[in-house]
């Protein structure tokens, strides 16, 4: 008998978990990118609150096929933040208390696994200001592309993989324009 319930009850937990929610990877840094920032002297900053922070926001909703990919800090807009956070932070730029502010508002986050390719688009408005002055505002697009499949099994680790890079290809953008280069400087 257990040899007929081992199968079935196999099947069960493969169907339910389709559905289950999964957790975009950790964010990691382009250090080459960081380097080229830092050479530039930028002067120290603050980040606002990034938007939209609720998790119900459809750009903080990434759908993967049948499956929901969460940020592990509760929203992509935290998610972004927090990447923010790090780079500043790993040139020694980020100080909470800095007259310098950057502010993000997520416009596009999405992630398509497509059948043999897929791709992922993030737009973010980026707002610099400097004692309630606007010295920046402007709109960076960035989009991915990877293997992907027809059959989820594949398609879906691949899109989830795939979120931390098309984040870093934003930032990439960001931090490579000589306008917000100028609008973080001393």
């Amino acid at each position: 008998m257990r040899a007929l319930l081992a199968p079935g009850a196999l099947a069960v937990v493969v169907l339910t978990t389709g559905c289950a929610p999964l957790l975009a990877p950790p964010y990691a840094a382009d250090y080459e990118t960081l380097d080229r920032l830092e050479t530039t002297r930028p002067g120290p900053v603050a980040l606002v609150k990034a938007q939209p922070p609720e998790p119900e926001d459809k750009v903080n909703t990434v759908r993967l096929r049948s499956a929901r990919l969460l940020s592990p800090s509760g929203s992509f807009a935290q998610y972004l933040q927090d990447a923010l956070m790090r780079d500043l932070s790993e040139i020694s730029v980020y100080d909470p208390k800095a007259p310098t502010r950057i502010a993000a508002r997520i416009l596009v986050n999405e992630i398509d696994l497509g059948v043999i390719n897929g791709t992922g688009r993030m737009g973010v408005e980026v707002t610099v200001t400097r004692d309630g002055t606007q010295r920046l505002r402007k709109t960076y697009r960035a989009e991915t592309a990877f293997d992907s499949s027809y059959a989820s099994i594949v398609a879906v680790p691949a899109g989830q993989a795939a979120y931390p890079r098309l984040v870093r290809a934003l930032l990439r953008q960001v931090y490579a324009d000589p306008q917000f280069v100028a609008a973080i400087g001393r």
